[in-house]
């Protein structure tokens, strides 16, 4: 099991932090707590919904924090992975060799290749239906559940190339979990959005807005504290971690209710190098001082690649 291995070996360093921050994930959900995870860098293109469905599926995460990048490329592996290009001498390429790649339609993510054709436009061809189908109906929704409406319609079956258990997204939107998406607008579905605006084909408003997730967030958070609380399982930094942590101070600060409870759990997985007024390479007693956690509150950071750790960490949870 991969959970015995990992207490038989991993006795010091990042390695004991992996351990302690996962018996305490384990500990924090025993004792009644929810969990929220963050995903920030390209986790969807390194598969993390390998391991990460089955946290949704068990109940072992509540709520999702994601960038929009994200949320849409692990269905573009969902419908397009055969199509995906492996480049693993990334580091020698030239600029001649990127053009030709960006030529030949591919996006290099590091060491993978997101085909165009098959994976975003595969998609900007099913969302711009439910897009436009809302806004005829006068509905407006956030950019998860229109990933989940087209998800749940089942036109995406045609094109399945994984095992569809292996997929993140498409766990989550079967159990429904909330996902918040801060600064959806600089993913690839976000600009194509905005590009069926300025031609006049879409309103904005038909997509609800970071401010209006940052609003339910709040509602949320305040309905599911109670008791144990909520954790806070950071993968990278960015906007994907420091949005959602934001709504603790706000709530005790600018909407004066003194008795939010802060953040109950903490874990970053980060290879940021810690340094100065950086939110990735901060450390986690700063985040005291901003009034998002307590002097109490569990504290983990694993100092690591987060496409090696994480999924280290969540067989652990799942007793794997």
């Amino acid at each position: 099991m991969i959970k015995e291995f990992i207490k038989d070996h991993y006795k010091h360093f990042n390695a004991a932090a992996l351990i302690d921050a996962s018996e305490a994930y384990v500990q924090h959900l025993e004792e009644g707590g929810k969990m929220m995870i963050t995903l920030a860098g390209a986790m969807s293109t390194a598969e993390l919904g390998r391991s990460l469905a089955e946290m949704i599926r068990q109940d072992k995460v509540q709520i999702i924090s994601c960038t929009g990048a994200n949320l849409e490329e692990d269905i573009m592996n969902l419908v397009a992975h055969s199509h995906y290009k492996r480049v693993p001498n990334y580091r020698d390429l030239n600029p001649q060799d990127e053009w030709d790649l960006l030529e030949n339609h591919y996006n290099r993510v590091t060491d993978t290749c997101i085909p165009e054709e098959e994976a975003f436009r595969r998609l900007q061809k099913h969302l711009i239906k439910v897009w436009s189908d809302a806004e005829k109906a006068g509905e407006r929704y956030f950019p998860h559940e229109f990933m989940y409406k087209m998800l749940l319609s089942g036109d995406l079956e045609q094109y399945y190339e994984i095992d569809p258990r292996n997929s993140w997204m498409l766990a989550a939107a079967e159990k429904n979990i909330p996902i918040v998406v801060p600064g959806w607008e600089d993913s690839t579905m976000g600009n194509i959005f905005a590009s069926y605006c300025i031609k006049g084909q879409l309103k904005p408003s038909t997509t609800k807005s970071g401010i209006e997730y940052m609003m339910w967030l709040a509602d949320w958070y305040v309905k599911n504290s109670e008791g144990k609380g909520i954790g806070f399982f950071q993968i990278g930094g960015g906007i994907a971690g420091d949005f959602p942590i934001c709504v603790v101070p706000m709530l005790y600060q600018d909407m004066e209710m003194e008795d939010i409870p802060f953040w109950s759990y903490f874990c970053q997985i980060s290879d940021s190098t810690t340094s100065y007024g950086s939110y990735s390479g901060a450390v986690p007693n700063e985040k005291i001082t901003w009034g998002k956690l307590d002097i109490h509150t569990p504290k983990f950071v694993v100092e690591s690649d987060a496409t090696i750790v994480a999924p280290l960490m969540f067989a652990y949870v799942l007793g794997w």
